[in-house]
């Protein structure tokens, strides 16, 4: 390293500063992002950031915690009001912390979990261990699969039972059913198959990591009420706030779940990112019905003028989705991997994903058959069907026609003028992707 200091302080600047501008005239459609409001950021920036608050509200290990316990709680209370839910505990500083809360508390290493694999959905912290996934990794768990219906891009009902009654033959049930997943089209059956899960002892949750802004919004499901014992999830997706995680559920639930959260996950636990969950609550409870309800409008009209200018989406036989993403199976025009590369080079920013039959035929995550898509951001910049259209027809010129990377960026920049303020929040002043120099 050749850099003085002072000169590798810039660059990093520098790289900050290009990030922003870069995704201000980007099309963003990655499905496990999201834009926070400008209050949200002032929140995170706050000098809460700074500060230790281990333990819980009331019983902290560290003094000066006066107005963090204040936000906390008061935290606590929007995140039961937004969900319904008996009991939150918003100290997870990821989904994946989150879920490891779970584990902790409904399991012991070597138990099995059924959970759904990942090109079937699932999300890697509900993994195998050859995986590198989470629950086997980490927690130690055994993973069984949910089956899976491609055609109804959901968990077939049926053959699960079957599958845990094989497995109760085989002195193997599971302690954990997790619901929920990374690629995330249609609501899972979680009515269906609840009392026959808990009849054979198992605690159930569901990850609503992907979809947790839309249960928000009473526009997906409701897992609380179907069944579920628990529920966890990330809080920066369709839920607009920032980077961190969630766990939901009833007053049975609250000591165990406190305990593994603290002292076993956590120390301190991001507390500026906790005042930033606050906001975002507080948000989702007064704009978030209508933010729900056109994210899966245009997560719909995404997917159907896809399908009309010759790409192939998933899941056409029920209408594509009911939730904020799209999958496209791209085998006709090269791989998930490359294709995604193609879209970035036009400043249109998609994710590879892995889709039912890809590791059948030895394709893997680099370069899978698949490419997902996300209405989530887009449509916290105030965007609608119509510029769905627009998006379909510019994804179609950069991956079937081929156009230049510099034709498109230039279209793009102009298509996103009219969208640089974000929407669903009480205070928008600061541009979605304004830099803020503090310097």
């Amino acid at each position: 390293m050749t850099e003085t200091p002072k000169e590798s302080y810039d660059k990093v600047f520098s790289s900050l500063e290009k990030h922003h501008s870069w995704f201000e005239n980007s099309i963003p459609l990655i499905a496990s992002e999201n834009i926070p409001s400008p209050a949200v950021r002032e929140a995170v920036m706050s000098d809460f950031g700074n500060r230790y608050a281990e333990g819980w509200p009331g019983e902290r290990v560290y003094a000066g915690c006066t107005h963090i316990d204040e936000v906390e709680i008061q935290c606590m209370e929007l995140a039961q009001k937004l969900f319904d839910a008996e009991f939150a505990d918003v100290r997870a500083v990821s989904g994946v912390v989150a879920n490891l809360a779970i584990y902790s508390s409904y399991s012991n290493p070597g138990d099995v979990m059924m959970a759904s694999s990942i090109p079937a959905g699932g999300h890697i912290s509900h993994g195998k261990k050859e995986h590198s996934g989470t629950a086997g990794l980490v927690h130690g768990l055994d993973i069984e699969f949910f089956a899976f219906d491609p055609e109804e891009m959901t968990l077939d009902v049926d053959k699960t039972k079957a599958k845990v009654e094989d497995l109760k033959s085989q002195n193997r049930l599971p302690k954990i059913a997790m619901f929920g997943g990374s690629v995330f089209l249609f609501p899972h059956p979680v009515k269906e198959l609840a009392d026959f899960l808990k009849g054979h002892g198992m605690h159930i949750n569901y990850d609503a990591a992907h979809v947790a802004g839309l249960i928000a919004g009473g526009k997906f499901q409701d897992p609380l009420r179907e069944g579920t014992d628990t529920m966890t999830m990330s809080t920066h997706k369709t839920l607009f706030g920032p980077q961190g995680g969630l766990v939901l559920g009833f007053d049975r639930h609250e000591e165990s779940i406190k305990k593994a959260m603290f002292p076993g996950l956590t120390s301190s636990h991001h507390i500026h990112h906790m005042a930033g969950k606050a906001v975002a609550f507080a948000e989702a409870l007064e704009f978030g019905k209508d933010y729900a309800a056109q994210t899966i409008n245009n997560a719909k009209a995404l997917a159907a003028e896809l399908n009309n200018v010759g790409f192939k989406v998933l899941g056409e036989k029920r209408g594509y989705t009911e939730s904020h993403q799209a999958v496209v199976n791209v085998l006709d025009f090269g791989d998930g991997g490359t294709i995604e590369a193609d879209l970035e080079k036009a400043n249109i920013i998609v994710n590879r994903q892995l889709i039912p039959g890809d590791l059948k035929a030895n394709r893997h995550y680099m370069h899978p058959g698949g490419i997902r898509l996300g209405t989530s951001e887009i449509t916290r910049l105030g965007m609608k069907e119509s510029e769905m259209k627009e998006i379909a027809s510019m994804i179609k010129d950069v991956v079937i026609d081929k156009k230049e990377p510099g034709e498109m960026t230039a279209k793009i920049a102009e298509f996103r003028k009219e969208f640089q303020k974000t929407q669903y929040c009480f205070d928008n002043k600061v541009g979605a992707y304004e830099y803020i120099k503090l310097r």
